[in-house]
């Protein structure tokens, strides 16, 4: 058994809550811009008095409306400046705040509102407010339950986020400090679902003091991040994602300026007007960016400049990672040539891609190729990775800008200890962990063991306390021989591949290993025009002798990084895509294995057959 701690940097007073943290940059400096929100003529700062102006007007507006401290309240969105102002109102008012995504099926939205007995529904639009007045109408367990439901806009008809702010112009400043003031750090702040990778969701209560004392202390942490001058960010992953939500709090704490992207669609073109300093990014968009950034290439004629300036970075990254372990100088004196040259010709191009004033970035919510955190460290982009769930508040480890080891997910963060059990298994003691799952005593006697929290997961500590994770403790794979195979690993090397956008690992109890390929539409149709090929749907392409072929290289370098007993002896490519439309992919872009296994269990047949 190993463990790694990291002294608490900062202290907060146990009678304060998350609100303290808007009156303290209020009291700083009410004319700073803690958010800037996108209008139709660009992008329009609100200083930190209209902010919390326009959040009171909303919470007085909620009390009107009857709400007492440590009632539920929902909010069914995407991201939006509207979802912060929501959030932070319900705050004020002394609610709870309840996250559902805003791809949630009608089943899950029931449920999320059944099991956390929420009455008040903020949603996004006339759709989603539709959606949920649908599921009150059908459901047996909601039916008798009077539930407000809010559209989170100014305009049109009520009941509206104008109409709310109307109704509370009644209640008086002292009667909302009495709200606001009620909750202490060891209250319940949010009621934040699990994705459910595996069975119903269950709801996490996070308290006042995870958010607060998470917040302060990696502000503490990252200062390079948070404290630089004009530091900002661009949201656009999730709010009702925990990582999202700590993000958040986290840059309120800093005063770091935080913007608001609604999705994939116009993120580019935001970026680019934005001009974040630091971002918060999933794997996946690593992964698009680089492969775009590839095809460009080769359309223009460029693509062995590519593949050399990629080589370039790849190396230039892993020198430096060699040196900050102690275990070399640092980049070589032809590598330190190539890299300045490709540093004048190349690599801004790419850097421009995520507004060009990107200092770092933070990678989360699954693992990252170390791969992709060289190819981007190595082209000016320094990717610090992190790990967490959301039963952590998010951030549990992290590297950072003067401790990085890639292929890490960093340290223990302030106030927090990693263990590593005997088995293998990744146990939390922290200021992130939450208080438990909500009226699920049953899983509350599973998930800890002597005070720390169980993740699931897998992983080792170095001696430098650095943690690295292996796999997940559910999804390891015995196979009919008695073979253990972490999946992990082997799908990570098979999606690094331009043409894959999903790989599953399979074969517990099965005679070998196999996997299920899914193919990437963008990467796909890269794939076929340099190559002159005719168009291919998802389809066409799952049965295209030259695509499994290129998939078959996928996988053959993949089975380089295991035994021949632990190597993928068959696969199959599926004619569809995984999405989270489809049910098999989180809103944060993680596989739900037994979804998967479940809705292609003849297609996983037909290997064993």
């Amino acid at each position: 058994m190993r463990e790694a701690s990291t002294e608490l940097l900062v202290e907060v007073d146990a009678a304060s809550n998350v609100t303290d943290l808007l009156l303290e940059q209020q009291a700083a400096n009410p004319a700073h811009a803690l958010y800037r929100r996108k209008g139709p003529n660009g992008w329009v700062d609100v200083p930190a008095q209209k902010f919390l102006q326009d959040v009171s007007a909303l919470a007085k507006g909620l009390i009107a409306g009857g709400l007492e401290p440590g009632d539920t309240v929902a909010v069914m969105s995407a991201t939006s400046y509207e979802w912060t102002l929501v959030d932070f109102a319900i705050w004020f008012a002394g609610g709870v705040t309840v996250p559902i995504y805003e791809t949630s099926s009608a089943s899950q939205v029931e449920w999320i509102l059944h099991d956390a007995g929420v009455r008040r529904v903020f949603a996004q639009d006339r759709d989603k407010a539709g959606l949920v007045t649908a599921v009150l109408a059908g459901s047996p367990l909601l039916r008798d339950r009077l539930v407000n439901v809010v559209r989170m806009d100014f305009e049109g008809d009520a009941p509206n986020l104008a109409s709310l702010a109307a109704a509370g112009m009644g209640v008086t400043d002292a009667e909302l400090e009495r709200h606001r003031g009620k909750a202490v750090l060891d209250d319940v702040a949010s009621l934040v679902y699990t994705s459910g990778t595996t069975g119903k969701p269950k709801g996490c209560e996070i308290t006042h003091g995870n958010f607060a004392l998470v917040a302060k202390n990696i502000v503490a942490f990252l200062p390079e991040l948070l404290l630089q001058e004009r530091a900002r960010t661009l949201m656009f992953l999730p709010l009702a994602h925990v990582l999202a939500r700590a993000v958040q709090v986290v840059c309120l704490a800093a005063g770091a300026t935080l913007g608001h992207s609604p999705g994939a669609a116009g993120l580019l073109e935001d970026l680019g007007s934005f001009r974040p300093t630091f971002l918060l990014v999933v794997p996946r968009i690593f992964e698009k960016v680089r492969a775009s950034a590839a095809h460009k290439a080769a359309a223009g004629g460029k693509a062995r400049l590519f593949s050399a300036a990629s080589a370039t970075a790849i190396e230039y990254s892993k020198a430096e990672d060699r040196r900050s372990r102690g275990e070399g100088s640092g980049p070589g004196l032809l590598c330190r040539v190539r890299h300045g040259i490709f540093d004048r010709l190349l690599y801004p191009r790419l850097r421009q891609a995520m507004g060009g004033q990107v200092g770092y970035t933070v990678s989360g919510a699954s693992p990252l190729s170390p791969e992709d955190a060289h190819f981007f460290r190595g082209a000016g982009i320094p990717v610090l990775e992190g790990y967490g769930l959301t039963e952590t508040t998010a951030p549990c480890t992290a590297n950072t800008p003067t401790r990085t080891r890639v292929g890490s997910v960093g340290i223990p963060i302030p106030g927090t200890t990693i263990r590593v059990a005997e088995d293998g298994e990744i146990l939390v003691k922290g200021i992130g962990v939450f208080r438990g799952y909500h009226a699920n005593q049953a899983a509350n006697a599973e998930a800890f063991v002597d005070g720390f929290f169980r993740t699931g997961d897998l992983g080792e500590l170095d001696r430098q306390g650095f943690l690295t994770i292996t796999g997940r403790k559910k999804d390891l794979l015995v196979t009919a021989g008695g073979k253990n195979v972490a999946p992990g690993p082997l799908e990570e090397k098979i999606r690094a591949h331009r043409l894959v956008g999903h790989a599953v690992v399979v074969g517990d109890g099965k005679p070998f290993i196999s996997a299920l390929v899914t193919l990437d539409p963008e990467g796909l149709e890269n794939w076929r025009s340099e190559r002159g090929l005719p168009s291919l749907s998802i389809r066409e392409a799952a049965g295209d002798r030259q695509v499994v072929a290129a998939v078959q290289d996928a996988v053959d370098q993949a089975n380089l990084l295991v035994s021949k007993a632990e190597s993928i002896r068959r696969f199959a490519v599926l004619d569809t895509e995984f999405t989270v439309e489809s049910g098999h992919l989180t809103p944060s872009l993680k596989v739900k294995r037994h979804a998967v296994l479940r809705d292609f269990e003849a297609e996983l047949g037909k290997l064993y057959a």
